[in-house]
């Protein structure tokens, strides 16, 4: 059962353009396709999580009937890539740093003939000190995952040292004097188990050779960056790379990032033939350079006897695995997610990236909040208990308001963060007599919205029908398909009379893709601004025609018309039937608000959040204490998310990341023995929460008019869901057993364990 509070600006309903062949199975995915006389691709993986490679011998994997290309390092061109630090290779060459490494890749007949190829290649290894511990890995004298880390290419404000990929902190004022003479100051230690992204899709990859030129289709989030990857590791121009995403079937951010195009489209190079590479569900897991990362977090708060926090100190540090990807810059991000949305006088926050050999880490949905804000939630309760207070009642006294003031100094203005705590609050019926084996807990929470560029056209066509053509990718939350309500409604047309053009590297202008949720906020407004200009030529050409004067004339119901006078009109589709009506347009970026953080070190464009998401979650759960297992009853969930352009899609945005919060929180963690290697990789021991799981859900959007939103005074909605949901199941099962858990997620055996 769910209920939703209906936001003020509704917009009609819309049948999404790719909704029928979805839910038809009709929709053909990147593992559907079928190129004639194509190949089948496997990797041989690492033996080890660390150890220097003394021999790769191929032979007998070439020499296997059916196998038509093995490729090592020796294939491909010697270069080192990465997103802010150039630390990996396509093929390892002198050392495997976990256990996902590839050593070769295979091109077979059959995908048996692959793996079984793939397994004849004969590796000799010596093996190195593993380094799993990835707090322990930057003390001195520590076993270095990358000895070379000096000589890579990098972020120079990233602060590397040793085994620390990235170094952040937020300073303000002086949070050692504050804290001395606070009333109250509260400790608390958290650790975090990794989590994995787990789409239904599994990644696939096919890879062609026309000539020089290669088109790869990819289930990836980022087609662009895809492109960027196959260029650099093969060292050829990106115009002679062509990256196509099909339907893509989910990713959660774990296919945010470059990595099996290089591999596959070299395979095919070398084959001469088409090849294809599809993932089993067990290299899903562990093959991957993307889950959500392992931490230690370590807060101190110190707070006036009236709830006035005086000052914070917190020390963070982040397992990133053994290679960098995409997600060097959130030792930031986890910093201003340790401060919180929070009025805070003095802070002091130290936050660590940090190299082991363990899986490497990267963008999961909400990258890094839903961890640190599981702690700091669970922190504000017990602070709330120190002082006496309800906690509610303190987050009253302490959350950010307009006017307030951010960690760096940032000046938030029209922003309802304590609205969507008491609509939250409302919702779930805080304060109501309980079974003494049931709780509400709640918890706050913030997510930025993020600027980039993007490039949109926009045409219509000479049967009166319209094109848009964008560089945004479709990644299951209707965001692209929007595009078409927004050109429409400019227009004064119907949604349905456009086709959508979307995925293609080769169709559209650059765009970052379906991350950060920020499709709507940034290949929207490109979107607009290319429709402003048809609109432009629509009113000069029926201005013409009409004899009428441009401000007299408006775009309605499929006609450009005089004002007040409806049978003074000329149909767009007999305009477009004689013109050409085309526009391009990226919009205007806006401006990250100003701070004051000179005192920071690891400032990589996070000082700020533009437009911040704000979010408060209650959650009403039920716990049998004598076997630990926790059972999600209720969720009230309101947010702030700028206006509500999409109602449906909004509320399946949380449903969605409120389901996926439930799992991070009580059954989803990556179980690693001693080596680095994974003990649960597989959906048999790696529990997932699925709709037959789901507890009631209620929404309430809480719309601002937010300085620097997106179109139409939007801002993002996809990750939010998943920032506080932890935090707040945590706190709901601490106020039934007695404790907080300090570690995630609380299976059953911890939080027995715990209550005990």
């Amino acid at each position: 059962m769910t209920t939703v509070e209906e936001p003020r600006s509704e917009r009609a309903s819309f049948i999404r353009a790719d909704g029928k062949e979805k839910v038809t199975g009709a929709g053909r995915y990147t593992a559907d396709l079928s190129l004639k006389g194509e190949l089948h691709a496997a990797f041989r993986y690492a033996d080890h999580t660390h150890a220097r490679i003394l021999r790769i011998d191929a032979t007998a994997a070439r020499a296997l009937p059916g196998v038509l290309a093995v490729i090592t390092h020796e294939d491909v061109p010697d270069v080192l890539y990465g997103g802010m630090v150039q630390d990996r290779r396509l093929f390892a060459r002198d050392t495997v740093r976990f256990e996902g490494d590839i050593v070769a890749a295979v091109a077979a007949l059959t995908p048996e003939i692959a793996r079984q190829a793939a397994a004849l290649v004969e590796v000799d290894y010596e093996p190195l000190p593993v380094v799993t511990d990835f707090d322990a890995a930057m003390a001195d004298g520590a076993i270095l995952v990358h000895p070379d880390w000096e000589a890579y290419e990098g972020d120079e404000a990233l602060g590397r040292n040793g085994n620390t990929l990235g170094y952040s902190t937020i300073v303000k004022g002086d949070a050692d004097a504050a804290m001395a003479g606070a009333d109250v100051v509260v400790r608390g230690r958290y650790v975090t188990d990794p989590v994995q992204g787990v789409p239904i899709e599994p990644r696939a990859v096919i890879a062609e050779w026309h000539g020089d030129r290669v088109t790869v289709w990819s289930s990836t989030q980022v087609p662009y960056a895809a492109r960027a990857g196959v260029a650099r590791t093969l060292q050829i121009p990106e115009s002679h790379v062509r990256v196509i995403v099909p339907l893509l079937g989910g990713g959660f951010g774990a296919k945010c990032d470059f990595h099996f195009e290089g591999h596959v489209a070299a395979l095919a190079r070398a084959a001469g033939r088409p090849v294809k590479l599809v993932f089993s569900r067990h290299e899903e897991f562990f093959a991957v350079g993307h889950r959500r990362e392992g931490m230690v977090i370590e807060l101190e708060t110190g707070a006036r006897r009236d709830g006035t926090l005086v000052a914070r100190r917190a020390r963070l540090v982040l397992d990133k695995g053994a290679y960098c990807g995409e997600g060097g810059f959130f030792a930031q991000l986890a910093a201003m997610h340790a401060c919180g949305p929070y009025e805070i006088e003095n802070i002091s926050v130290a936050s660590y990236l940090n190299y082991s050999n363990n899986q490497p880490s990267s963008s999961i949905r909400a990258p890094t909040a839903p961890q640190v804000v599981w702690a700091l939630e669970q922190h504000m309760d017990e602070l709330a208990e120190a002082l006496g207070l309800d906690p509610v009642e303190l987050r009253r006294r302490t959350l950010i308001e307009d006017g307030s003031e951010g960690p760096t100094r940032q000046k938030l203005e029209r922003i309802a963060m304590k609205e969507t705590l008491e609509r939250a609050v409302e919702m779930i019926g805080y304060g109501q007599e309980l079974p003494e084996d049931e709780a509400i807990g709640v918890a706050c929470g913030w997510w930025p919205c993020f600027a980039a560029n993007a490039g949109a056209y926009v045409q219509l066509n000479h049967d009166g029908t319209g094109t848009i053509v964008t560089g945004a990718q479709e990644n299951g939350t209707g965001a692209v398909m929007a595009m078409a309500a927004f050109v429409a409604e400019e227009l004064g047309m119907r949604p349905g009379d456009f086709t959508i053009h979307y995925q293609d590297t080769d169709a559209a202008p650059w765009d970052m893709g379906s991350c950060g949720s920020q499709t709507t906020f940034n290949s929207a407004r490109a979107v607009l601004a290319a429709t402003a200009e048809v609109r432009e030529q629509l009113l000069d050409a029926a201005a013409e025609q009409l004899e009428a004067a441009r401000g007299d004339l408006e775009l309605a119901a499929g006609v450009v018309r005089v004002k007040g006078s409806p049978d003074k009109a000329v149909a767009i589709a007999d305009l477009a039937s004689s013109g050409t009506f085309h526009g391009k347009g990226s919009g205007d970026l806006p401006e990250a608000p100003p701070v004051q953080a000179e005192g920071c070190v690891g400032r990589l464009g996070l000082e700020s959040f533009l437009a911040p998401q704000l979010m408060t979650h209650a959650v009403r759960v039920k716990v049998d204490r004598e076997t630990g297992v926790v059972r999600v009853l209720q969720v009230a969930a309101a947010h702030d998310s700028g206006r509500i352009l999409n109602r449906m899609g909004a509320d399946g945005q949380v449903y969605g990341g409120v389901v996926m919060g439930i799992g991070q929180a009580l059954s989803e963690g990556t179980v690693l023995d001693g080596e680095g290697r994974h003990r649960n990789a597989h959906l048999l021991d790696y529990k997932l929460v699925t709709a037959a799981d789901a507890p009631r859900i209620d929404i309430a959007w809480i719309e601002t008019d937010t300085p620097n939103a997106g179109p139409r005074g939007s801002k993002g909605v996809g990750e939010p869901p998943c920032v506080p949901t932890a935090g707040a199941v945590a706190n709901a099962v601490a106020r039934v057993i007695g404790k907080h858990l300090d570690r995630l997620p609380m299976t059953p055996e911890r939080v027995w364990e715990a209550g005990a």
